[in-house]
């Protein structure tokens, strides 16, 4: 796990601990609200690697998960992706195209 990955997981600990403490709430009573166990919200809490199904049951208990679903784009079909695809809804990425040289030429092979 990168520097950076173990900060964010911090941050997203401590930020649960100050809305648990915004509503007002023990950690006894939000892990049980939560439906998971006091060690459980203690790791999350601490920036320990917790699950993300952890991290959706408090927010649900938390009343926030349409916060937590703002963060994520809107997946409906833009109008002319589905002309392009003809009604369908894309299923899966597409292969990427190779692209061929039209020589094996580059910059500096003339050189003597």
């Amino acid at each position: 796990m990168s520097g950076n990955v173990e900060m964010q997981i911090k941050d997203i600990g401590k930020r649960v601990s100050k809305l648990r403490l915004g509503h007002n709430m023990a950690q006894e009573d939000l892990a049980k609200l939560s439906g998971i166990s006091l060690r459980t919200l203690k790791r999350l809490e601490a920036g320990e690697n917790s699950s993300l199904e952890t991290l959706l049951k408090v927010f649900n208990s938390l009343n926030l998960t349409e916060r937590l679903f703002a963060i994520f784009p809107d997946t409906d079909v833009r109008p002319i992706e589905r002309v392009k695809l003809k009604g369908r809804e894309r299923q899966r990425a597409s292969a990427k195209e190779k692209i061929v040289k039209a020589s094996q030429w580059a910059w500096g092979d003339d050189e003597v």
